[in-house]
């Protein structure tokens, strides 16, 4: 088949998902249907993608957290589609879209292909996020169960992350929470979710290394065959040090990037990320 040059630049729909998919997993990635459908229920107006040749060729995402901050996300490309500044249309849409809304900063973690891209843009490197990894195999924890685990996440869970964060992000929390139970108690909270290559333990926000590793502790009670991810920031030395004694083992590393303003927050409350495509 003759590939085009061009193709038509477009919001991305329900019907799509399952070329958006396939993206991902041609990059080796974790997200699933689950992800993707999340993405398009939290922003539809920032779903993106190129379509040419009849078929899904390229995508980012821009997931707005009220007028403070926006991430980007699922930049993604077919391979043979590659080299024709088709992440460079995408990107530039979602960034137009950001400053229509006036949006204050804009975040993403950038993969050492996608960097380059992105300082063109004027993104600057903030600082280092790390991906962990656990091959799944580990004796059982034995330890009592949480009585406050709930699909409601508590207020003051709520109230922690946006310190922790810098923007409010409840409603992510809330339908993440409604997939999958967070463990949660005053001082901390943990999500999880099964990934296409494996478990991803995220997000996970705690005031203090002791609430972190109570919440940790059960949600690794759950079994996975496949192994875990855990993305945490590198800035966080009481978050890698609970790694490396869970037994994980670093990955890979991203470039958290920002354009615009630096906004409040408390790196060393964030344990774990809640993706790479969602901050």
């Amino acid at each position: 088949m003759q590939l085009t040059n061009h193709g038509n630049l477009r919001l991305l729909r329900a019907a799509d998902l399952n070329g958006a998919l396939e993206l991902s997993r041609l990059a080796g990635w974790n997200q699933t249907q689950d992800d993707w459908e999340r993405m398009l229920r939290l922003d539809p107006l920032g779903c993106f993608a190129i379509e040419t040749d009849e078929r899904i060729a390229a995508t980012t995402t821009l997931l707005c957290y009220g007028n403070r901050l926006a991430w980007i996300g699922m930049v993604l490309t077919r391979p043979e589609y590659r080299r024709r500044g088709f992440a460079q249309r995408l990107m530039e849409s979602a960034l137009k879209r950001a400053a229509d809304l006036k949006i204050e900063s804009i975040k993403l973690d950038a993969t050492p292909q996608g960097q380059p891209l992105y300082e063109k843009l004027g993104f600057k490197t903030e600082q280092i996020v790390e991906r962990w990894f656990h091959d799944g195999k580990r004796p059982d924890l034995h330890i009592e169960p949480l009585t406050s685990s709930s699909q409601d996440l508590p207020q003051y869970s709520l109230e922690m992350d946006l310190e922790a964060f810098g923007a409010d992000r409840s409603t992510l929390l809330q339908i993440l929470a409604s997939r999958n139970l967070p463990h949660t108690i005053p001082e901390a909270y943990s999500f999880s979710r099964g990934g296409t290559r494996a478990w991803y333990l995220g997000p996970c926000i705690a005031q203090t290394q002791k609430a972190a590793r109570l919440v940790i502790e059960h949600t690794l009670r759950a079994p996975s065959e496949s192994g875990w991810f855990w993305d945490l920031p590198s800035a966080n030395k009481n978050a890698i040090q609970l790694a490396q004694e869970f037994g994980f083992v670093p990955q890979r590393r991203l470039e958290r990037m920002v354009l615009g303003n630096s906004l409040p927050k408390n790196d060393e409350m964030v344990y774990a990320i809640a993706g790479f495509e969602l901050g």
